[in-house]
């Protein structure tokens, strides 16, 4: 079809401009370039292609969109003005300003219209992968017998991307798992204008990237602005073509080269790396606007009859799709009313009535590794909770992350003998990319519509911190399941043994790290971080760890306190067994619960009353009331040891003043893990030892 675009789009991509310059003038901070020379094209998208309702920004039919490129926020907010999707012209004069709806980069549930925190570079195309994954699965959840391409439940993927996304290596990973998995809904528009910050990209990036996409598996298009004679023409027609062919492609993720010229047509600054990330000065926003043909000496001034036009361009499309869409929606929840009640449930954020009867018991008295443990756990409730799916950057086997019984997330011809395939699959295989696993998992769990989980040991959360950071600041539902969790390891040695792991992930603010001590605590820790709402890591074992009876008359509390962070595990008692004031709290996670309750029997046969807390998440015990706090760790109670196989910062404030630590304050080594248990003191003699030490210092 023939593009329609007359002058009014011309007099509303010259208002972008100037507005784009006039904001980071104004604010005296930002990133103008690329929102002044790619105004055209995000115009074109916005008002001729993508699907959206300016009144309804979580409207479920509409494509989703996502700036990679996060510095250009100003392109993003300028066309939400455009196109009156709430965003308004004292807006976009707040650019970068403390509780203004346009921050430095778009930020998610905080601007509508905004579908994803971007701006660490490549990590939004990498999560405009997992939305464009989430699609497909939504797909076959809720509607698997309509064609692909023409359920209710499809809908396309929009990305700009910059040199920056390009170079960075998530999105490469991402982009080639993208190939694999045939994600024709996909599509990525790269503004190739071969400038960054350090200016020239020659200096560092030479590449022929669609070469390299192409061999991903992705249909490749590139679009000149810039002609070899050096003439510039914001070619709008042959753009919208290129973007008409990447939406006709079905069987492959899209992706198109515009060769731009950043900041154009800024006199003295366009093809510059200044034009990047500064603003434009008094001399150059002149020279801008008079190249417009606008008036020099305003500010903020808009063609108000040009953004009425976008306006009510963007409300009539938007009237159109939903003309459609509504109607064939509707027939979809009168013929599958079951369907449309997991999809309102799911949409609400609630899990199934009574999914928890689900969850398996345990033998007592059985060692199992909590990793295994977890595996049991999501074969028992695959069934029940059918939004849930996931899998490993290449470890299922080790992390235990598939379900066994239902397929891989996969084209048919992807299959394999160990993973048949299906496009609806549940069984998510990532490769050896963690970062990419991280992003994409933001981008499923960002679209809403599915719970999603992946896998690696837990040394290499390292590899997808930027990831998981990113989850936490937009306090999205994603699950890491995190083996390996100690030098229990063994034999791979300290470049597999996390040490500082679970401080520095502790570190990050908003996310919940869960280490349970056994398989019973495993079962409650997946009920408590699945009828929450937030991330969650658990981090489990890879050997066998003791999965006492609980309960009753074995001393030992029930595992229902996993929810509240820290609970009571062993009580102490006096020698007729009668429970008594505690002359010292043993604090513990994981594996090491084991060895603190070992400890409590060694002291009690020296006459001292011990107390085990079993405290398998910091961040939930911390989010608990004073009162109960106070009833877990009484303040008047001095003599507190914590016992863990990682650095002791975490537990610092835990232990206090009087305390002691035992732990692990340097890297493992290679050899069986019980031996590395004893070479480096994490022993139940080590744990008597820092009791008695602690008690001399409270006594005196």
């Amino acid at each position: 079809m023939t593009l329609k675009w007359d002058e009014l789009d011309d007099r509303a991509v010259t208002t972008a401009k100037i507005l784009a310059a006039d904001a980071v003038e104004k604010t005296g901070n930002g990133h103008p370039g690329t929102p002044i020379s790619l105004a055209p094209a995000a115009y074109l998208l916005y008002q001729r292609h993508l699907r959206m309702d300016p009144s309804d920004d979580r409207w479920l039919g509409r494509d989703r969109f996502v700036l990679s490129a996060g510095h250009a926020s100003l392109l993003q907010y300028i066309q939400l003005y455009l196109a009156g999707a709430g965003l308004e012209l004292g807006d976009i004069e707040r650019l970068r300003t403390l509780g203004s709806l346009t921050p430095g980069h778009p930020e998610f549930r905080h601007t509508r219209g905004i579908e994803l925190t971007t701006g660490p570079l490549g990590t939004g195309l990498a999560a405009a992968v997992g939305f464009a994954m989430s699609a497909r699965r939504s797909h076959g959840l809720f509607d698997p017998e309509t064609p692909l391409g023409e359920s209710v439940f499809d809908h396309r993927v929009y990305v700009i991307a910059g040199d920056g996304c390009m170079q960075e290596g998530v999105a490469s990973e991402a982009a080639s798992l993208a190939g694999t998995q045939q994600l024709g809904n996909l599509v990525v528009l790269y503004d190739d204008n071969h400038i960054s910050i350090e200016d020239d990209t020659n200096i560092a990036f030479t590449e022929d990237v669609l070469a390299r996409y192409e061999a991903y598996g992705w249909h490749v298009q590139r679009v000149d602005w810039l002609a070899d004679d050096g003439s510039y023409v914001e070619d709008v027609s042959a753009l919208d073509e290129a973007i008409g062919a990447a939406e006709r492609e079905a069987a492959r993720p899209s992706i198109i080269a515009l060769r731009t010229i950043i900041g154009w047509p800024t006199p003295g600054k366009q093809n510059t790396g200044g034009i990047h990330g500064s603003k434009l000065g008094s001399d150059a926003l002149r020279g801008l606007k008079e190249a417009l043909g606008a008036d020099p000496d305003a500010s903020f001034a808009v063609d108000q009859e040009a953004v009425d036009h976008a306006r009510a361009g963007a409300a009539d499309r938007a009237r159109e799709a939903h003309a459609d869409w509504d109607a064939r929606y509707a027939a979809w929840r009168d013929a599958h009313p079951s369907r449309a009640a997991t999809l309102d449930r799911v949409l609400a954020g609630r899990m199934p009535q009574g999914w928890e009867e689900s969850l398996p018991a345990f033998e007592e008295g059985k060692p199992l590794a909590t990793r295994a443990a977890s595996g049991q756990v999501l074969g028992a409730i695959a069934a029940t909770v059918p939004e849930l799916w996931g899998g490993s950057a290449d470890l299922a086997g080790s992390n235990n992350t598939a379900m066994k019984g239902w397929p891989s997330f996969l084209p048919v011809e992807r299959s394999s003998a160990a993973f048949p395939g299906d496009p609806f699959g549940r069984n998510l295989h990532f490769g050896v990319r963690e970062f990419g696993m991280g992003a994409i998992m933001n981008g499923i769990a960002a679209d809403g519509l599915s719970r999603v989980y992946g896998g690696t040991f837990f040394v290499f959360s390292d590899f997808m911190r930027g990831a998981v950071r990113l989850a936490a600041l937009m306090d999205l539902p994603v699950v890491y399941v995190w083996t390996h969790d100690s030098i229990g390891v063994g034999e791979d040695g300290p470049t597999h043994q996390p040490v500082e792991h679970l401080a520095a992930c502790r570190a990050i603010p908003n996310l919940a790290v869960v280490r349970p001590a056994d398989a019973a605590e495993t079962a409650e820790a997946w009920r408590a971080i699945l009828e929450q709402r937030h991330p969650a890591a658990l981090v489990l074992s890879r050997q066998g760890l003791p999965n006492p009876a609980r309960g009753g008359d074995t001393g030992l509390a029930p595992a229902r306190g996993v929810a509240r962070g820290a609970y009571v595990l062993a009580d102490a008692v006096d020698v007729d067994g009668r429970p008594a004031v505690p002359d010292v709290i043993l604090m513990a996670s994981g594996s090491e619960i084991a060895l603190a309750l070992d400890a409590r029997g060694t002291l009690a046969a020296e006459g001292v009353r011990a107390r085990v807390v079993s405290v398998p998440c910091m961040e939930w015990f911390d989010a608990q009331d004073a009162g109960y706090r106070e009833s877990v760790l009484p303040r008047a109670i001095r003599a507190r040891v914590s016992v863990e196989a990682g650095i002791a910062m975490p537990w610092r404030g835990w232990v206090g003043d009087a305390g002691r630590s035992v732990s692990i304050e340097g890297f493992g080594a290679s050899g069986p893990g019980a031996a590395l248990f004893t070479e480096y003191g994490i022993d139940t003699a080590h744990v008597v030892a820092a009791a008695r030490e602690t008690l001399r210092d409270v006594q005196g």
